[in-house]
């Protein structure tokens, strides 16, 4: 049969909200989610290596899907704006990490790569890559590490 004429629809992750998909949010989100008490503006412009506009740009964006909260203040006479995860925010966050983890399983099993029982991936020997397999510079997650 045609993959055309399918009905299922196995690959098409209804759950990757384009919100959050877009790479600067992603960053944004990532941090916040790490950091519950909310950033400052220039912490959160450092850690995702955005300009000043176009960090205030995708904040607009989440701020408006009610993905986050903005606190407009002061800090030692100094104005400041304090960026949080809403409550559901970090729900839809998570919902969507899950989602982006069955993808990265549902890749990995179609290209015929093994998985063990935690979902990490293993090497063609059947063990969890060790750090010597990895490239420099990556942390077990297999993510470049932050410089």
């Amino acid at each position: 049969m045609p993959t055309s004429d399918r009905t299922d629809a196995r690959f098409s992750y209804e759950g990757l909200d384009r919100i959050i998909h877009e790479r600067a949010r992603l960053s944004v989100l990532t941090s916040l989610v790490s950091h519950p008490r909310g950033l400052a503006f220039p912490d959160l412009k450092r850690l995702c290596g955005l300009t000043d506009g176009n960090l205030s740009r995708h904040l607009a964006v989440l701020q408006e899907a009610d993905l986050v909260s903005l606190e407009k203040g002061y800090d030692q006479n100094r104005p400041q704006t304090l960026c949080r995860l809403t409550p559901s925010g970090r729900t839809r966050f998570l919902d969507y990490l899950g989602v982006l983890e069955q993808v990265v399983r549902d890749a990995a099993q179609a290209a015929g790569r093994p998985q063990s029982v935690a979902g990490r991936p293993q090497n063609a020997a059947g063990r969890s890559p060790s750090t010597e397999d990895r490239p420099a510079g990556h942390d077990r997650s297999g993510l470049a590490e932050p410089v």
